[in-house]
């Protein structure tokens, strides 16, 4: 059933101008008579540290987290904004200790790092890795999950529709380059923000009426609080024989104690600091400019949980007392995923237009950095070194160009009939889980490559190989073959009898012996690696202004721990 009004329509219309208006005059403004590669995927430099803070956001917060985290909202409750906070902390490690290394030796993408500092071998491996997660993980998910919360609003028949126009959107903006992705990226983060508000506030509204408190938000939020205060605790204990297996899931996804000492950390370093289509935003700018743009960043994540968490709590809260029936199930099937588009559903005409063009504006932003990542991989590490050495620089830019629409066309295809089964995962959970099978190696690979001047090459390649071949069988065969008591108790039996380990808690175990083959292997190499970089303690050293922004994040964080331990 359509759920907007021609009111909706015309606002979302004016936002539709006023993005691809913006993108097209930045593209104009700053356009080239010889196009270049800097220029097209780094930005040439040219984006400001507020411009960077807003892309990384922008680009983050995509359905994944509207749709995603809202859903775990309904599920798991505020222990799944540990993803969000524990971001903040990575940002800040990134900011001061990987930045310099990558600004101080001229590194334009992850494959060039990993052959910068290893070889060609460990670099080609990583692009090809790179480039199946981004299409057939990242890049798919999230027209899948945009595609599925839009329709809810328009109509379920609507649903390719929309995949082939959140599409063309990305594409607009994604063939301009980096720097109208950046620039449209500051608008569409304050459009994600204020909309995401406003659902945030419907949904207390909506909770204080259900109890009798008017529209009262802080007496919705209290209201909310006692209602589901299971829904209020950061850590899950860890299940026993007869636990209920509602709550066996919880843990299996946000396994307590345990995923802080292991693939929480490993998550969020990965994704923040070892991935193309974050780091990218950086790249191109000077030091100063690339921390201060980071650590904005850090800033706003500590409240993103207020947008992409609070409305699934809210929803559960509502279904839980009788309330979105139909909208949470509907055919009779629960569908956590469902909670953001549920809470959409009772905004008022105009709010709803401009909702779907906050949801709209995160999903697009997110298309067209993925895109932009996908094509900067493939033609600077893989079509410029391997297929065509002797290209132009205004070939590169055609063959990034053709690499977008290409990736693009294949994510339709995947999502026409969710080929990749997103709608059954979760989204959230779906990116998580099949992002981890690679974050473990490829972030051992990184950090020993950034602070250890023996890691060698060959330790690199097994590292990368190893990391995936560890995760894949401690998801899937070590909690059988050794049970609990062999891995320091982070498996644990369910109510079939079947032992489990949460994948977080895998990624870890991964992480550590990959990092212990790794230090043994580089063991028989040379005491130096002639290619590891030169490090000196003047690259890390902050200014005032950046040491106050750590200062005030680590406080803030510090507050909401103690609040919701």
């Amino acid at each position: 059933m359509n759920q907007l009004n021609q009111t909706d329509y015309i606002i979302f219309f004016l936002y539709f101008i006023g993005v691809s208006s913006y993108g097209y005059w930045i593209y104009k403004q700053k356009q080239k008579t010889k196009l270049d590669t800097k220029d097209f995927f780094l930005a040439e430099g040219s984006l400001t540290w507020w411009a960077i803070g807003a892309s990384l956001i922008a680009s983050n917060i995509s359905a994944e987290q509207f749709i995603g985290m809202s859903g775990n909202g309904f599920t798991f409750g505020v222990a799944v904004a540990a993803y969000e906070w524990l971001a903040a902390v990575a940002l800040i490690i990134v900011a001061v200790w990987f930045m310099p290394i990558y600004l101080k030796n001229h590194i334009y993408t992850m494959p060039q790092f990993l052959k910068t500092r290893y070889n060609e071998t460990v670099s080609l491996i990583m692009a090809i890795f790179w480039l199946f997660l981004y299409v057939f993980v990242n890049l798919t998910s999230i027209l899948f999950l945009g595609a599925l919360a839009i329709s809810s609003l328009v109509g379920p028949a609507s649903f390719h529709p929309i995949v082939i126009g959140l599409s063309i959107f990305a594409l607009i903006i994604t063939l301009g380059g980096m720097k109208v992705i950046g620039y449209t990226d500051v608008f569409q983060v304050v459009v994600l923000v204020i909309g995401g508000l406003v659902t945030s506030y419907i949904a207390l509204t909506l909770v204080s009426q259900k109890f009798g408190l008017g529209n009262d938000v802080l007496a919705g939020f209290s209201a909310m609080m006692k209602d589901a205060d299971d829904h209020f605790h950061l850590i899950f204990e860890k299940p026993g024989p007869n636990t209920p297996q509602v709550e066996v899931n919880k843990y299996l996804t946000v396994p307590g104690i345990t995923m802080y000492f292991a693939g929480q950390w490993i998550v969020n370093l990965n994704y923040w600091g070892c991935n193309q289509y974050i780091t990218q935003r950086a790249l191109g700018a000077d030091l100063k400019t690339a921390r201060t743009g980071i650590l904005f960043a850090a800033m706003i994540k500590l409240f993103m949980p207020l947008i992409v968490m609070l409305p699934g709590i809210a929803a559960y809260v509502l279904y839980k007392n009788g309330g979105l029936q139909n909208e949470m199930a509907p055919g009779g099937k629960l569908l956590a995923d469902n909670a953001y588009s549920a809470i959409l559903s009772f905004l008022p005409n105009g709010l709803k237009g401009l909702s779907m063009a906050a949801l709209t504006a995160a999903i697009v932003a997110s298309l067209a950095g993925k895109a932009n990542s996908i094509s900067t991989i493939f033609t600077l590490d893989i079509y410029h070194k391997y297929i065509k050495k002797d290209a132009s620089e205004k070939q590169l830019v055609w063959a990034g160009r053709v690499t977008i629409l290409i990736a693009m066309l294949l994510s339709i295809a995947l999502t026409w009939k969710d080929a990749l089964g997103i709608g059954r995962e979760g989204g959230f959970t779906f990116i998580q889980k099949y992002t981890g099978y690679l974050s473990p190696g490829i972030f051992a690979v990184f950090l020993l490559g950034f602070f250890w001047k023996r890691t060698t090459g060959a330790a690199a390649v097994a590292g990368i190989l190893l990391g995936f071949a560890l995760t894949t069988l401690f998801n899937n065969f070590a909690p059988e073959w050794f049970g609990p008591e062999t891995i320091l108790y982070t498996a644990f039996k369910n109510a079939d009898g079947v032992y489990e380990i949460p994948f977080l808690v895998a990624m870890g175990w991964a992480f550590f012996f990959t990092v212990l083959a790794m230090v043994l292997i580089s063991l028989t190499g040379p005491a130096v690696n002639p290619k590891a970089f030169k490090i000196d303690t003047s690259m890390f050293r902050l200014p005032p202004t950046v040491t106050a922004m750590i200062t005030v994040i680590m406080l803030i964080l510090t507050v909401l721990y103690v609040r919701f331990w």
